[in-house]
This record gives structure tokens, C-alpha cells and sequence, in this order.
């Protein structure tokens, strides 16, 4: 076949491919330009899932009479005119092709008039042909009416779902776009019948109800409002408390200047800001709005714009992580807490706990074989001392915090002595745990006087502190309160450059060229891992040095997942993440066991540090650690006052 143009029908429907996949692409398209149109109102109605009708009306700036017929036009926009313009975008639609192609793909009328305009004008489109302006009546504002969409293109339509679920990808779409927008008021109706109507939010009351409409109630009611600014960069939203955990990732929004996006950088830093307080297999739920300077983001990068390109995304998603690991390590008891367990855990959902049973059943498998074998090989790290020195006959009762008990910390190795591992924290808990016992009474101490998680009373089968509180019981899980708190002051105590271990002998490492280059361009983020890798031939590496910690470990395994992280992110916490599983398998294995018997003040002091750790509502596998039961809720277990 002879080159040759294309006729623009065949083109705008090529250029349809790409940006109009169902109806919910053409509401996309059509309300962002509403909300582009300064809009203080939007309504969309549908009819048949908006494979019949899709009508989007808005209060905005209209289109002046001049410029109504360019408005169908390919690549024809009011919203950029240069290079310039186009590095600084801070519209949601600029590319010109939405109109034009929707109009395509099907039979479209477009309604408008300016504020300063005595009449509207209208244009539509029928097989492809654009009708002159004509004089209308209408509003000021716009009204784009869409009607049999891919009536032209039957391997399109048939291609679409059934009504219910191009009516529920519609919904979805219009609750991102309502979560953008709080000072826009929007209305949805289908099949003649009115969905929701969500009125202009400007209030913090009005915005969270706003949420709380779109997300559940039960989302609004359990998250951690946001408001970071540092080094030209802005994060606010909502992060939702581990407690309400999802099986899937269906309550993530996250919004760059305005814009929703389905970004693979903010998902991982959240997945990596919420690994210490899930279970595996679970899903934070998140509101966030990310705001940077235009000029640090390509949002161009995507024909549905739905993706982003990053200038500098090594320091963003630091900024993210940092910013919400901060927000989630500030999960600790308080005295307005309910407690970690799962939302729904008086009423007994049999689904969350069977999850929850397989996930339990699978950790302390692991941990109970584990700490057979260790409990005997228990180290006492000297601070003057380059190595550790064994402290004959410790065992694992010295792995338990005890009254009087100085702070010290323990490093536990297994049977073939690969390394430090576990290590235990004692505390000062003498006087705290004298007073707490002595206040621990019947009558109980004055209100003020209780702490969050109140006063040990007595110790449940072995496993759970029951404690009386100022308004109510608190129950505590005494091994995944204890584990937490291990792991943290773990962390504390590792804090900073990591020692290394030489090798006798250089591991010589196969890369690529391109890998070879990648470690050369960040031998400094691997130095500051504790690791020395040079460049020892083209396509070498020679691996001199690795993290004293993760002596045993397939360190050349690591050293190549580094660099394939650092070739496509810029960044990587593969390291980081290898420590703590490693410690955070050794605070389990060296927390308090079941049926250990603890007097009160150890109770006592348990209970303490928890109110002091970050992160204890939850263990380092994600289990909650305590609950709150208020005389209200003991009240109405038992009906009184009924």
C-alpha cells in the first residue's frame, strides 16, 4: 500500500482509541473540562450505563461564540500555546483531542454561553460532520450531551460490558474526580432517577463528610489526617489506620495537583510506609494529595493522563515514605483509642479472623522453630568491644523484661553462630512497676490518674494482660505487645551507618554494562548500606564489604536487586528491608512466650513502654496488640439499663 494521509474521521477514531475506552472515559474527559472551566457545579446524567446517553452540564465559563466551532477541532485548546506552557501544565484536559474524539465515536451536541453572552450557541456533530454554530437557549455555563457511543465502530461497542458495570466504572470514576475538587458541587443521576448529590465542601467538617460519603463511614472515622510541606513539596489527605486494613487495594486515591493518578511511586512508598503494621496479603486505604511544582513532573507522559513521570523521583518518594511512616509510627495506645483489633471484632467476623488464624498459624510455626534452637545462644553486645561475647547461662528467661532490671541490650544467634541476630531490651521498670501495683486495686486510683492503657489487674491464660482503665478493660496480647517493643528499640539501637564485615576473599559479581554503570553512578547510596563494590571488569563487579548483619545471607542476590531497583526508581530499600524482616524475626522469637506467668509490676511495665513505642498498636506482622472495651460496650453486652 502507497504512503498517503489519513482522512481525519479515521484519525480522530485512531485518536479515540487511546483516550475513550468505555463511557466512564468520556465523563473523564468531559468533567475535567467543567472543573477546567472554573465549574462550581457539575451534573451528569446517564442513561443505559452511558452507552445511550452521557450529559454533562456545569455552571463554568462557556464557550465564547467565536470559538465554539474550534472547540470540536482536533488539537485545538485555550489551555496551552507553547513548550512552556506545556512544562507547566496546571489544567486536567490540554491536549485538544478529548472533544473531537468522543464526537467520533459518537453523535454529540455541545451547548454553551459565556457570562457576558445574551444567548448560548450550539454545535454538533452527525457521521463525522460538524454543523455550524447555531443560537441557543441556555445558561451560562456548558452542556456537552453524548448520545449511542461507538454507534460507528460495532467492534468497540460490543466490546463494552453490561450496564451495571459501565454504570459502576462511572461511579468510580466521578468519586476520584469528586475527591479532587471539595469546593465543586456535583450531582449523578441514572435512568431518570437521582444517585447522590454531594454539595461544595470548604469546611474541614464538610470535607470529611465529604469522605466519609464516598469512602464509608468506618474509613472517615479510622484515619490520620495529613499536613506535611518540606523542600518544595506538599502532602495532606487521610491515611487510614492500620486497623482498617483492606483484602485489596480499592480505597487508594491519590491526587497530583488535582489530578488523580495511578502512580506506581506513591503506591510503593505506602506499601512501604504500612509493611510494619499489616498483615501480608492486606492493603492500607489512603486519601493523599501530593503538591509540587509543575515543572518537577511530566504529566504528559499518558494518553488517559491516568500516569506520571517524576523529575526527581528518588526524593519524592523518600518524601512520601518518611512522611507517612511518621504519621503511621504515631499508632500507640492513647486514651481515646478503641484499641488495634480489627473494626468488626465484637461482632466475630468470621472472615477476618480465618485470615487471620492462617496468617498467625504461619508465624509462630516459624518462631517456634526457630527459638528452640536460640534460646540458649544469647549474646550481650559491649560497646567497647569490636565482636560479642557469650554470657554463659542466659537463657530464655533472661529474654524477659523484669523489675529492676537495667537497660541492656542482647544479640541471640542461631546453632551455627552466622551472626547477630534477636536481641532483647531490659527496662528500669522498678519504681514504675512498684507504683503501678500498689494503685492496682479494687477501688481503683482517681480518674485523672489512670494512663491510657489503665492498671494490670490480672494475667488471662498465660497469654493476655487484663487492665482496668479510667472508663472501661483493656485487653493486651502480651507477646505481640512485647514484640513490638523489641523490634523498636532493635531499630533504636541499629540506628545509623551500618558496621561491615570484609571479606577475605572479594565476591566477584556478573552484571551488565548497564548495571556495571549503575553501581559506579551510586557506589556512595551502596557505601552508606554497607556495602564496598568496585568496578572490576566491564561487565563485573567486585564485592569487598557487606552489612555485618547480613553476614550468611545471599549478599550477591541483594546486590542485584539494588541495582535493578536503582535502574528503574533511582532508589531502593532492599537492604533496609532485609534488616528489619531480620529483626523483626528476632523481637518475635526473643518476645515473651504464652503461659509465661508475670507479676504485676511487669505487667505494669509492659503496658508502659507500650504507651511510649511507636507503632504498638500493631505487632511486626501486622497483629493488633490490644483492645479497649468501655463500660458503654460492657453495658450493652450485658444490657443494663435496658
Amino acid at each position: 500500500m502507497a504512503i498517503q494521509v489519513l482522512p481525519d474521521e479515521l484519525v480522530n477514531q485512531i485518536a479515540a482509541g487511546e483516550v475513550i475506552e468505555r463511557p466512564a472515559s468520556v465523563v473523564k474527559e468531559l468533567v475535567e473540562n467543567s472543573l477546567d472551566a472554573a465549574a462550581s457545579r457539575i451534573v451528569v446524567e446517564l442513561e443505559r450505563g452511558g452507552s445511550s446517553l452521557i450529559r454533562v452540564r456545569d455552571d463554568g465559563r462557556g464557550i465564547s461564540p467565536g470559538e465554539i466551532g474550534l472547540a470540536l477541532a482536533r488539537h485545538a485548546t485555550s489551555k496551552i500555546a507553547s513548550l512552556e506552557d506545556l512544562e507547566r501544565i496546571g489544567t486536567l484536559g490540554f491536549r485538544g483531542e478529548a472533544l473531537p474524539s468522543i464526537a467520533s465515536v459518537s453523535r454529540l451536541s455541545l451547548v454553551a454561553r459565556t457570562h457576558d453572552a445574551p444567548h448560548a450557541w450550539s454545535v454538533e456533530t452527525r457521521e463525522g460532520a460538524v454543523s455550524r454554530p447555531a443560537p441557543a437557549s441556555h445558561p451560562p455555563g456548558t452542556t456537552v450531551e453524548v448520545r449511542d457511543l461507538f454507534f460507528n465502530v460495532p467492534a468497540r461497542r460490543k466490546f463494552l460490558r453490561s450496564e451495571a458495570t459501565e454504570y459502576q466504572h462511572i461511579l468510580r470514576m466521578l468519586e476520584r474526580l469528586a475527591l479532587s475538587r471539595f469546593e465543586v458541587g456535583f450531582s449523578l443521576a441514572h435512568n431518570g432517577k437521582p444517585v447522590w448529590t454531594l454539595p461544595p465542601a470548604t469546611s474541614p467538617a464538610e470535607q470529611i463528610a465529604r469522605v466519609a460519603k464516598l469512602c464509608g463511614e468506618d474509613f472517615a472515622q479510622h484515619v490520620i489526617e495529613l499536613e506535611e510541606q518540606s523542600a518544595g513539596m506538599g502532602l495532606s489527605g487521610w491515611l487510614a489506620l492500620p486497623t482498617f486494613s483492606r483484602s485489596q487495594a480499592d480505597l487508594q486515591f491519590s491526587f497530583l495537583n488535582g489530578r488523580f493518578v495511578r502512580d506506581k511511586l506513591i503506591a510503593s512508598a505506602a506499601r512501604l510506609a504500612y509493611q510494619d503494621v499489616l498483615f501480608n496479603g492486606r492493603f492500607g486505604a489512603y486519601v493523599l494529595y501530593l503538591r509540587l511544582d509543575p515543572l518537577a513532573v511530566d504529566v504528559n507522559a499518558h494518553p488517559q493522563k491516568l500516569e506520571v513521570r517524576f523529575r526527581e523521583s528518588r526524593r519524592v518518594h523518600e518524601f512520601l515514605f518518611r512522611t507517612l511512616e511518621r504519621a503511621l509510627a504515631a499508632t500507640r495506645p492513647s486514651s481515646h483509642s478503641p484499641g488495634s483489633a480489627p473494626l468488626d471484632w465484637l461482632t466475630g467476623s468470621a472472615a477476618h479472623a480465618a485470615a487471620a488464624g492462617i496468617a498467625h498459624q504461619g508465624q509462630f510455626l516459624m518462631a517456634d522453630g526457630w527459638g528452640r534452637r536460640a534460646a540458649a545462644d544469647v549474646y550481650r553486645a559491649l560497646p567497647d568491644e569490636g565482636s560479642p561475647h557469650r554470657l554463659a547461662g542466659l537463657g530464655e528467661e533472661a529474654l524477659v523484661p523484669a523489675a529492676g532490671a537495667s537497660t541492656t541490650g542482647y544479640f541471640a544467634s542461631d546453632d551455627d553462630s552466622r551472626g547477630a541476630a534477636a536481641l532483647a531490651v531490659r527496662e528500669a521498670t522498678a519504681s514504675q512497676g512498684a507504683a503501678a501495683a500498689t494503685t492496682a486495686t479494687t477501688a481503683g486510683p482517681p480518674e485523672a490518674a489512670f494512663p491510657p492503657l489503665g492498671f494490670a489487674m490480672a494475667q488471662l491464660h498465660g497469654a493476655y494482660i487484663l487492665a482496668q482503665t479510667a472508663q472501661g478493660v483493656v485487653l493486651v496480647d502480651m507477646h505481640a505487645a512485647h514484640e513490638r517493643i523489641l523490634y523498636e528499640r532493635l531499630k533504636q539501637l541499629l540506628a545509623g551507618p551500618p558496621a561491615q564485615q570484609r571479606l577475605l576473599v572479594p565476591q566477584i559479581v556478573p552484571v551488565t554494562a548497564l548495571e556495571a554503570e549503575t553501581a559506579g553512578e551510586h557506589r556512595e547510596e551502596f557505601a552508606a548500606l554497607g556495602f564496598e563494590l568496585d568496578r572490576f571488569a566491564p561487565e563485573q563487579l567486585a564485592l569487598r564489604a557487606i552489612p555485618s548483619l547480613l553476614v550468611g545471607r545471599d549478599a550477591v542476590s541483594l546486590v542485584r536487586d539494588v541495582l535493578a531497583d536503582l535502574a528503574v526508581d533511582g532508589s531502593s530499600r532492599r537492604v533496609q528491608e532485609s534488616i528489619e524482616h531480620l529483626l523483626g524475626t528476632s523481637a518475635c522469637h526473643a518476645a515473651i512466650r504464652a503461659h509465661r506467668a508475670l507479676s504485676l509490676a511487669e505487667m505494669n511495665a509492659l503496658l508502659r513502654e507500650m504507651e511510649r513505642t511507636p507503632r504498638a498498636d500493631q505487632c511486626n506482622h501486622g497483629r493488633p496488640t490490644w483492645v479497649r472495651l468501655s463500660l458503654a460496650d460492657l453495658d450493652r453486652l450485658f444490657m443494663r439499663g435496658r
